[in-house]
């Protein structure tokens, strides 16, 4: 069963799981969520994710995956991705943590307002 996919193409956290899920060759179908128009605050995105984010893995019909580091760690289990080492597992995590907490709010937060700030605020130039 091919996994379902709920996310954002521009989002770099969504990236980055497509990324893995091409890597490992793992057969996925990918759900485009409107973000923009809410499609994050619906009932049943919230089903899938209480928390309203993207992305989201769904495994099968009763089982989501969501934080995209957990959803990498998820799929790189069992694969060269992850290794089987104590200390290599941790160094894995101790970079995919660096990448959410010191890239990610300053690098990816100021792409996202200039990506979609611009589109919000597009209009009231007018």
């Amino acid at each position: 069963m091919a996994y379902q996919v709920h996310g954002v193409a521009s989002s770099g956290n969504c990236y980055k799981v497509r990324l893995a899920l091409e890597q490992l060759s793992r057969p996925y179908v990918w759900h485009e969520v409107d973000m923009m128009n809410g499609g994050t605050r619906t009932d049943a995105f919230r089903q899938l994710n209480p928390n309203g984010k993207v992305p989201v893995l769904q495994i099968d019909e009763h089982t989501c995956l969501f934080e995209s580091d957990a959803i990498l760690f998820y799929l790189a289990e069992g694969t060269p991705l992850l290794p089987t080492d104590r200390l290599s597992r941790a160094r894995v995590l101790q970079w995919m943590f660096f990448e959410q907490y010191s890239h990610e709010p300053n690098i990816a937060v100021a792409r996202f307002i200039l990506q979609f700030a611009a589109v919000c605020v597009h209009p009231c130039r007018r």
